[in-house]
């Protein structure tokens, strides 16, 4: 089973706010909520988790890069 994370712990997990969220939505980095009805909508878990994830490799990756530029 699959937990869904409604907006305002997605807020708190990820430390964006409403609108970024649905701006990265919009142009396709960050996950696409689901329609859990009426108004209201939840994001799967596993896939904010392999979002984290993916920023925390960008980010090592370029620290990682940066660091073999210095040493040139």
């Amino acid at each position: 089973m699959q937990k869904i994370l409604r907006r305002r712990d997605v807020e708190s997990a990820t430390g964006l706010r409403r609108s970024s969220l649905y701006e990265r939505v919009a142009a396709g980095t960050f996950p696409k909520p689901i329609p859990l009805g009426g108004r209201a909508v939840g994001w799967i878990e596993a896939e904010i988790i392999t979002w984290q994830k993916g920023r925390i490799a960008d980010r090592d990756s370029k620290t990682s890069e940066h660091k073999r530029k210095r040493r040139t």
